[in-house]
């Protein structure tokens, strides 16, 4: 049977932790050698669904050790996903299978180029899950999840048990247009909430943002086309409407980040496209002063 590791036990790493064991698939959380849940033996995460908290106890083990990791699923942030494989590059089994599921673009082909044997593949969630404490976490929205690997159009063998999963969880045999469009509804929302610190709701809510989102919107999908993914950016306007109405009491993930103090992945989703935007001689204006804006805030020194 398939023993997956979890490598970034956060929200989302958290949340699908308790999904596997629960459908009968043995998982271990993959920890820092200074977490203090090693010295226990092991580590319990408390999920908050529907107003009920279930408990889930799971095997740990410090990714420092030896032994030989088959199925790796790595729910680290875009920025921490390279470093974070390279801290446990010692145990990967040759051809281990190894699920990448962060926001944004850019890290996969890292991966993929820096550790060529793996078998890598890709996925897209809209999952809610946020963190009330260390091992606490609110499973905040259910939604769906893709999972598939570019030329690939039908799933592994290993895959039939993710479908076992209490969530959607469903193959794409077309995974480059799903994780671009994701990109760009995350573009369209994310940074411009994170700048004006507020929920999603007050893009469609305030005059001045949701101008801002439409002019986003118009750039992000200019780039989609010139890089061959005018699927991904098929009415992008309305879609991204759409989930900012679905979302609109929610904080972004963004700007958890930037409340939190902690980096943001910006660089794997604006810096991303604008660099995709300078290959193929397509200028976006807005979305590079947006770009500049948060970086500047976030180093101490936003414009007045």
């Amino acid at each position: 049977m398939q023993h997956w590791h979890i490598l970034g036990a956060g929200a989302i790493g958290g949340l699908f932790a308790t999904l596997l064991q629960d459908a009968g698939i043995p998982c271990t959380l993959l920890l820092r050698d200074d977490d203090p849940d090693l010295a226990a033996g092991s580590a319990c995460i408390t999920l908050r669904r529907d107003d009920q908290l279930h408990k889930h106890r799971f095997a740990v083990s410090a990714n420092s050790e030896d032994s030989p990791l088959s199925y790796l699923l790595v729910c680290t942030k875009a920025y921490d996903m390279v470093p974070a494989i390279a801290g446990i590059e010692h145990r990967l089994a040759p051809g281990a299978t190894i699920l990448l599921l962060a926001n944004g673009l850019g890290y996969q082909e890292q991966v993929q180029a820096r550790w060529p044997r793996l078998d890598c593949f890709a996925g897209s969630t809209t999952e809610g899950a946020f963190r009330e404490a260390r091992r606490s976490i609110c499973h905040a929205g259910h939604g769906s999840t893709l999972v598939g690997q570019p030329g690939r159009p039908s799933a592994p063998d290993w895959f039939a048990s993710w479908q076992g999963l209490q969530t959607s969880c469903e193959w794409s045999a077309d995974i480059d247009t799903v994780l671009w469009r994701k990109l760009a509804i995350n573009c369209a929302i994310n940074p411009v909430t994170a700048l004006h610190r507020c929920p999603n709701g007050a893009l469609a809510e305030q005059p001045q943002l949701a101008a801002l989102v439409r002019e986003l919107c118009t750039e992000i999908s200019a780039i989609a086309i010139a890089s061959g993914q005018a699927g991904a950016v098929e009415d992008l306007h309305p879609q991204v409407m759409a989930v900012i109405r679905a979302t609109a009491s929610n904080r972004s993930s963004m700007l958890q980040d930037v409340l939190a103090g902690r980096e943001t992945e910006i660089d794997y989703l604006t810096g991303y496209l604008l660099a995709q935007g300078q290959q193929f001689g397509v200028e976006a204006p807005r979305n590079a002063l947006l770009l500049q804006a948060l970086k500047a805030q976030n180093a101490g020194h936003a414009p007045a």
